[in-house]
This record gives C-alpha cells, structure tokens and sequence, in this order.
C-alpha cells in the first residue's frame, strides 16, 4: 500500500474478479500451559519487528507443523510488524513468543523463537469498525477518544472481520482517490487476490466524501480526509483493529 501501489490498485480494482470462496481463520492452537499473557489487545498490545530469519510453528518446539516464516518487510517495504500475544518458556529454557502472523488466512496465529524478534514495543491503542453501525471508534487506555462515520466494503467484495493490527503508516501524494494519509493493517480480503500487494485492507482517506458513511469499497475502510488526518495523528504502529 504505497503510493504507487494505492495508484495501481486504482486500476486493478476495475478489474477485480472474485477468486473463490472466502478464506477460513486457521485452527488457533491450545494454550500450553505456563504461558504468560503479554498484551490484551484492548488496552495494551506489545508488537516486534523480526531481526533475524525465524520459522512460525503450531507450538512452542520446532518439530510442531510449520505454517510460514517471519518477514522482515511488508508487501510495501516497510518493517513488518506481528503483535506479541503470550511468551512460553519450554524446558530447555527457551522463549516462544505466541504471534499473530500477517498473512491468509486471516487471523492465524503461530509461535516463534523470541530470539528471531526484536525487543518488544507496546501500545495503547485499539480501533474498532462496525460494519453495521458504519463506525470506526479509536481507544486509548480503554477511553474513547475519537468516533467518526466510515465506508466499508459492499456486499461482493466485504471488509473482512476479524481482529488486526496497523502494520504501516504512509502520506499518500499524488492520488485524491485515497485522500492524504494511509494505514496498512494485517487484513487481506476474502474475495480479492489481485490488488497490488494481494489484496491488503487499509483505512485510508477519499475523493468522495458524500459515499461516508456507506458501503461503496472493494474492502478497504474509507474515511473522510479531515477524520483520517485525526486518526493518522492518534494510532500508532501496533495497534488492533478489530473488525466486527
């Protein structure tokens, strides 16, 4: 979701075709027990950045299935971010972190070697979209502080549910189409593989207000310029945004 990736999608939205039905939430595994709990997601999240190569697992050891590998960028180049759920100390004395992985399925978890993650960084913040309401509410410290009217996706190309995180923050120049600022969040939709990028959720500002609130997108949540600047400001990198 650069800017030149906002551009581009503006083109293969045209013609966007549906692929298929929508992905399922993978299995999120049992608990082991002795971990410990490290962010809430509601009034404190911690999040890394990987630092060094690092398989995800199923489970806190290495021979449990593996489901992926860390990244070290976004799509977009900027430094990927997975939200720290729980850490786990095995037997052997080493780490596992519990993380939420970016990537389809939407909502997958998996565990990593700590060492593989760079000291963790912590938040305050949460963003909540109600596709119903057509609302996007941001906390901080469990106090709302900004409410504003938004544009989700239409009933052929949705705005997937589901609990995410802001995984980069741009200025978009060039493109009124998306306003003057961007979020990337950890969301990709269900039903549309061919954007730029694969298909990745943003919140982001428009040229066409009088659509807000409504539900006029191929999935990405709209806001009117003047909202998005105030979001942009309040949420930083790391922070959940739950989608109900």
């Amino acid at each position: 979701m650069t800017p030149a990736a906002l551009a581009a999608s503006a083109l293969a939205m045209v013609s966007a075709t549906v692929a298929g039905a929508p992905a399922q939430a993978a299995p999120v595994p049992a608990d082991p027990p002795g971990q410990v709990r490290l962010s809430d997601e509601a009034t404190i999240t911690r999040w890394a950045t990987a630092v060094a190569p690092g398989r995800v697992y199923t489970a806190p050891f290495s021979r449990a299935r593996r489901i992926g590998r860390l990244r070290f960028t976004t799509e977009d180049g900027y430094p990927e971010v997975y939200v720290v759920l729980s850490r786990y100390r095995d037997a052997h004395g080493t780490e596992w972190l519990r993380v939420r992985v970016p990537r389809r399925p939407n909502n997958t978890t998996g565990w990593v070697a700590g060492r593989a993650l760079s000291d963790l960084r912590v938040v305050h913040t949460k963003v909540v979209v109600n596709r119903r309401t057509l609302r996007l509410t941001l906390y901080d410290h469990g106090r709302r502080i900004l409410r504003v009217p938004v544009g989700v996706g239409k009933p052929s190309t949705p705005t997937p549910a589901g609990t995410f995180w802001v995984r980069e923050k741009f200025r978009v120049r060039g493109n009124p189409l998306y306003g003057s600022r961007a979020l990337g969040t950890a969301a990709y939709s269900n039903t549309l593989t061919d954007w730029p990028g694969g298909g990745i959720i943003g919140l982001h500002g428009t040229s066409e207000p009088g659509l807000i609130p409504g539900r006029p997108s191929h999935g990405c949540v709209r806001l009117r310029n003047r909202d998005i600047v105030r979001l942009y400001a309040l949420t930083p990198v790391g922070t959940p945004v739950v989608i109900t």
